[in-house]
């Protein structure tokens, strides 16, 4: 079968270059034949060093017997195996598939140094299996784009060579070379819906339509250029509806958007932020919600862990676990040294006040006893000596703070006298004499904190 590997030649001229690739071989037939036929093509000089990689996910009682299988192959055909262990428990719950998929992904992405590849031999059929999976899981166009011959993988990329080759043509391969693999059984357990579809519902389509997976596949090619245009327009339309804030968008900005439009940037947008994207009825109760709120509202659209709110003119995503403070008191005994608080995300640190910024006396607040605590309603703070005491909370409105910020932010205490708003003001009664250079107190966000 050599018109499968001068194919495959051809196919890896159209990928982008690479300084080594590696094949992930789990040692079924599919990735037996792509790895015989790519150290084939290394033996003779069409192509750079072949390596194998063999995920062992530790689900099987067969698992180690088939890790060995891989390293004999791969030792027969002169080529260097790297077999890696992976914890693919399902958390969360998570699905049993896709808890190996992650874990082998992961195994993928850190074998790889600048410029490698990673081939895995998915092809026609599995083409076809994935875009009928997604239609019946309601994809989108991206969902629906199914899977490409090529995207980044940690430092390299990821590549699929054989992906116009019919299941038909690797298993003749396979016969004419003798080949040896391995049959996991959970490969037939129809009650996975991907094996439903393999074994119950494509052998039914080919039989009315032969051609039925070429023409699946040349669908998912059309869906994935129509992805490429929406990401396209996505862009251009973020670049006129960004916020007044990093990371937000403008709600005007957006009201001049159709909906169809909007639903396209917001999804583009909540990517940019990494966050699981919502299912279509939140996206919805986005723009039917939150959008058209008043710009003094509060409302909100939760999935998991992430949150969309707006704030004025503004459209923010938060991510974390928001809960309101308790009203607890955190001593800070050491003002030379900072005040870590991991459970808000954060730390504080006294600092130098700059030339002409306003600042707490040092000789003062080192004769107190400090503390820091959290809003939890009444507070008041003089700005101005021989000022009204003023209510943190208009003072918080007037700074434009939005809502979810505002029990976050920490109050300094000497005894039971609120002495600074940290990050906005300074308390009339603790600030230095004139000419006296005053501290005030910096806080540095923690990664992993409740962000924007």
């Amino acid at each position: 079968m050599a018109e499968l590997i001068d194919r495959l030649h051809v196919n890896l001229t159209h990928l982008p270059a690479a300084t080594a690739y590696w094949v992930a071989y789990s040692g079924g037939m599919d990735s037996h034949v792509l790895l015989h036929a790519m150290a084939a093509l290394a033996r003779g000089g069409r192509c750079t060093s072949v390596r194998a990689i063999h995920v062992n996910h530790q689900l099987s009682l067969n698992a180690q017997r088939w890790a060995d299988h891989c390293v004999r192959r791969c030792a027969e055909l002169g080529v260097a195996c790297r077999v890696e262990a992976v914890d693919a428990t399902p958390r969360g719950g998570e699905s049993r598939e896709a808890a190996a998929r992650h874990a082998r992904y992961a195994a993928l992405t850190q074998i790889l140094d600048e410029g490698e590849a990673v081939l895995t031999a998915q092809h026609l059929q599995d083409q076809a299996e994935t875009l009928l999976l997604q239609l019946i899981r309601g994809a989108g166009v991206r969902g629906l784009s199914a899977m490409g011959a090529v995207r980044p993988l940690g430092s390299g990329w990821l590549g699929r060579p054989l992906l116009g080759e019919a299941r038909s043509e690797l298993h003749r391969y396979a016969r004419m070379h003798a080949l040896d693999w391995i049959d996991d059984p959970t490969n037939f357990d129809t009650s996975l819906e991907r094996n439903f579809i393999r074994h119950e519902v494509l052998p039914v389509l080919e039989q009315r339509r032969p051609a039925v997976c070429r023409a699946l596949s040349r669908s998912a090619q059309h869906l994935a250029e129509a992805g490429e245009l929406l990401d396209e327009l996505a862009r251009s339309d973020l670049a006129t509806t960004r916020g007044t804030r990093p990371g937000t968008l403008s709600i005007s900005a957006l009201h001049r958007l159709t909906p169809a439009r909007q639903r396209n940037v917001l999804r583009t947008w909540l990517d940019e932020h990494s966050v699981r994207m919502p299912d279509r009825r939140r996206l919805l109760r986005i723009q039917q919600e939150v959008i058209p709120a008043r710009a003094d509202a509060t409302p909100v659209v939760a999935w998991g862990a992430v949150q969309v709110r707006r704030h004025r003119d503004d459209l923010h995503v938060l991510t974390g676990s928001h809960v309101e403070p308790e009203p607890r008191t955190y001593p800070w005994p050491h003002l030379n040294q900072p005040l870590p608080l991991p459970q808000k995300g954060m730390q504080l640190r006294v600092v130098t006040a700059a030339p002409g910024e306003a600042g707490i006396d040092p000789v003062w607040l080192a004769t107190q006893s400090i503390s820091v605590r959290f809003r939890h309603g009444g507070e008041r703070c003089r700005l101005q000596a021989g000022g009204v005491a003023r209510t943190l909370k208009k003072l918080l409105q007037e700074w434009d703070v939005p809502s979810w910020e505002r029990s976050s932010i920490p109050l300094i205490y000497a005894g039971d006298t609120l002495v600074a708003v940290a990050g906005h003001c300074i308390c009339a009664g603790s600030a230095p004499a004139l000419g006296v250079g005053g501290v005030r107190v910096e806080v540095e966000r923690l990664e992993g904190e409740f962000g924007r």
